[in-house]
C-alpha cells in the first residue's frame, strides 16, 4: 500500500509543495506523514490511508499520487469513534461511512495533476483536523491547456 517517508521537509522541497503558490500545502498539514501511492503492474495506484486513534488525523495525511489515474483507497478506523471518508473523484465525490473499529476501500479517479482534499465531514470533524490532502503529480495536458502566451512560473 502506501509507502511513508521519513523526512518531511525535503519531501516537501522534492514535490515541489514548498514554493509559492503551493506553500499553503506544506503549512495546513504540517504534523501528518507523507505517503506515496503504490502503482501496479496495470496502472492502477493503491494506498492504506489510517484514522490515528485519539488523535483525529489521517495517517499519511498527505497522499502523492505519481501521475493521474485510478486510485484504490483502503480507509481504516483505528479510532474509538465513528468517522466517515469524503474524497473527490473526477468532479464529483465518493462517500463512505467508518464505523469505530472498521475498513473499506474506495475506488477513485483523479486524472488532472493538482492537489484534492479528502475529509470525514461528519459532527466537526473537519474542524478539530481530520482533513487530508492527495496530491497528484504531473503536467497538465496539451489538450486541456489554456491558449495564451507563456506565464511566468515560480
Amino acid at each position: 500500500m502506501a509507502t511513508l517517508t521519513p523526512d518531511r521537509s525535503e519531501l516537501l522541497h522534492e514535490l515541489g509543495l514548498d514554493r509559492q503558490n503551493v506553500g499553503m500545502l506544506g503549512r495546513l498539514l504540517a504534523t501528518g506523514n507523507i505517503g506515496r501511492a503504490e502503482e501496479g503492474p496495470d496502472g492502477r495506484m493503491s494506498a492504506e490511508i489510517h484514522i490515528v486513534p485519539d488523535q483525529l488525523v489521517w495517517d499519511p495525511q498527505i497522499l502523492v499520487l505519481p501521475h493521474g489515474g485510478d486510485l484504490d483507497i483502503e480507509f481504516v478506523n483505528d479510532d474509538q469513534n465513528t468517522h466517515c471518508a469524503l474524497v473527490p473523484s473526477n468532479g464529483d465525490s465518493q462517500w463512505m461511512w467508518l464505523p469505530n473499529y472498521s475498513r473499506g476501500t474506495m475506488h477513485v479517479t483523479l486524472d488532472g495533476p493538482g492537489q484534492y482534499w479528502f475529509s470525514s465531514n461528519i459532527g466537526n470533524d473537519e474542524g478539530r483536523g481530520l482533513i487530508g490532502a492527495i496530491v497528484v503529480m504531473g503536467d497538465v495536458p496539451a489538450s486541456a491547456r489554456l491558449d495564451r502566451p507563456p506565464q511566468p512560473r515560480p
